[in-house]
């Protein structure tokens, strides 16, 4: 029979304690490794695991919504297509007329940036939804990563189409990704964690084939 004058508090402390973040790529991580001394000079392959990933839906046109995502995440929603803005510790990716995905630029505790967002919306009709356990980003940068993608994505990826302050969601090779880039040759890259692996291994795949 259980104490009914137990204390649940310190129960559920130590269960949020116990729970254990684990990256999509744990199971590739020993290739990773293995092929970062075949990899292209001057080129790098890294998760920038456990960043807040949120989905958010409003309108732009009411100015509930906008005042309430400004007073949390720091920025107006992007307006113009496949667009960033930056606010006070996040990017705002435009998805779509109405939709963006919220991310932040360190590792942070899952739900947090929900957890604001949601209650600040109050009657706007809007919603925030916390997507990061399902989707992990990714950095690739080096003199040749452009061509790299080029392989697997159908973008046109040239310095003077697609550039910094820009984003784009497309494929690599059967990976939905949405692609960022970040300035000279580096790009960010969400995708899904249930593609992670498959992305991990397609991409050093064909870094291998830059490296002969």
């Amino acid at each position: 029979m259980l104490n009914e004058t137990m204390d649940t508090a310190p129960l559920a402390e130590r269960a949020a304690a116990a729970v254990r973040l684990e990256s999509p790529f744990v199971g590739v991580a020993g290739l990773m490794k293995a092929q970062e001394g075949r990899a292209p000079k001057g080129f790098t392959l890294r998760e920038l695991p456990f960043r807040d990933l949120v989905n958010v839906r409003g309108e732009l046109s009411d100015p509930a919504f906008v005042d309430a995502f400004a007073q949390v995440v720091g920025c107006q929603p992007p307006a113009t297509p496949n667009t960033v803005a930056r606010g006070n510790g996040y990017d705002v990716l435009w998805l779509g007329p109405d939709e963006w995905l919220v991310r932040s630029d360190a590792a942070v505790q899952a739900g947090a940036l929900e957890a604001k967002l949601a209650p600040a919306f109050g009657e706007a009709y809007a919603a925030a939804v916390d997507v990061g356990s399902g989707y992990t980003v990714v950095e690739v940068d080096g003199a040749r990563t452009r061509e790299l993608l080029s392989r697997g994505c159908p973008l046109d990826l040239h310095p003077g189409q697609f550039k910094e302050g820009q984003c784009a969601q497309s494929v690599f090779f059967k990976a939905s990704i949405v692609l960022v880039p970040m300035g000279g040759d580096r790009f960010e890259i969400v995708v899904r964690r249930s593609f992670a692996d498959y992305f991990c291994r397609i991409m050093l795949d064909a870094t291998a084939s830059l490296a002969s």
